[in-house]
């Protein structure tokens, strides 16, 4: 265990350090991001410093095998990184002079096709799992930087997805998972009190990118490896459930579901007054509690595992819910406060 908090501590410190020393180079590039229709925010704020969350990372992933954290499955713990530093490098051609969806869309599936071929050699599975795979990593690096849309969301996530998989790797006895949790969480971790502060800077694509990657690349790797399917899943419910129900609101409104937007169910929260942090310690407090509940699922009986199941889609509907029964609560709130005439 002591290699594995070493590795957490090298990380950690690379993501608080780093960012003084990439904020001057992104200023002097020029890398900001000006609001659009999907924005949260109202000026124009320096992105891209999911660079430095990406070399931290990095650090994180060499000091887990130079320390001994990771002493077996070296080959799919390389793997996994291979598929973070891609998809990052992506997310920073697309910060710096953007992508076409046809050309973002064929790197991702390319990254999630070669990362999940590798994966299925390296555990012995079958290549039936390689398109279910490939468009998994494709599809959360893009759920990810859809959800990437206030302050401290992303961090949040991945502080609780990387401590949540490094806690399953413990339970699984799969120490790469452990090794890689850890970095995942102390990367993002180190990241939020830079994307919090007052002259806040924003991951960009690189940032958001790196994210999806990270948590999809574990989470593909985990299953493919054995690891309980309640592990690999809970972590990214929520993100799911929010992207999943907002594409059918928007599909089922006659809207063009692939133009920008802003009505993700933490997007609708700010416009019902909740604040950036509010929106993020929301979406963070019911991953959270679904990934408790997914836990106890997979090793319980069968009945506790009903209960944790209709636990977790018990917050999964009061979240998606929660934009309109509040601003349902607040109106009702005003006309029995009304002054009576």
């Amino acid at each position: 265990m002591m290699p594995v908090l070493l590795t957490a501590g090298v990380t950690l410190l690379a993501s608080v350090l780093l960012p003084f020393a990439v904020k001057p180079w992104l200023v002097k590039m020029g890398v900001v991001d000006v609001p659009s229709a999907r924005s949260s925010h109202g000026r124009t704020t320096i992105r891209g410093m999911g660079v430095a969350v990406s070399v931290a990372t990095a650090v994180g992933y060499v000091a887990a095998v130079l320390l001994g954290a990771v002493t077996v499955d070296r080959s799919v713990f390389a793997v996994v990184l291979a598929v973070i530093v891609a998809s990052a490098a992506v997310g920073w051609i697309e910060d710096l002079r953007g992508l076409s969806i046809r050309g973002r869309a064929a790197a991702q599936l390319g990254i999630g096709a070669a990362g999940s071929a590798a994966l299925i050699v390296l555990t012995g599975q079958s290549f039936w799992w390689l398109p279910l795979a490939a468009l998994a990593i494709a599809a959360y690096i893009n759920i990810a930087n859809f959800m990437d849309g206030v302050n401290g969301i992303s961090s949040f996530h991945g502080v609780l997805a990387g401590a949540a998989y490094g806690v399953a790797g413990v339970l699984a006895d799969q120490p790469w998972l452990t090794a890689g949790g850890a970095v995942l969480a102390m990367a993002f971790l180190g990241f939020l009190p830079w994307n919090l502060s007052r002259g806040s800077v924003f991951l960009g694509d690189v940032g958001s990118y790196l994210l999806g990657a990270s948590v999809a690349a574990l989470a593909v790797a985990g299953f493919l490896s054995g690891v309980y399917v309640e592990y690999v899943l809970s972590p990214i419910l929520v993100y799911v459930a929010d992207t999943g129900y907002t594409l059918l609101r928007r599909i089922n409104a006659g809207e063009r579901w692939y133009a920008s937007h802003r009505e993700h169910v933490y997007q609708r929260l700010t416009d019902v007054g909740f604040s950036h942090l509010q929106s993020a310690g929301t979406v963070a407090a019911c991953t959270a509690a679904v990934i408790v509940l997914g836990f106890i699922a997979a090793t319980a009986a069968l009945p506790t595992v009903v209960l944790c199941v209709a636990g977790s889609l018990g917050v999964l509907a009061l979240y998606l819910a929660s934009p309109d029964l509040i601003r349902h609560f607040r109106r009702r709130h005003k006309v029995t406060r009304a002054p009576v005439s």
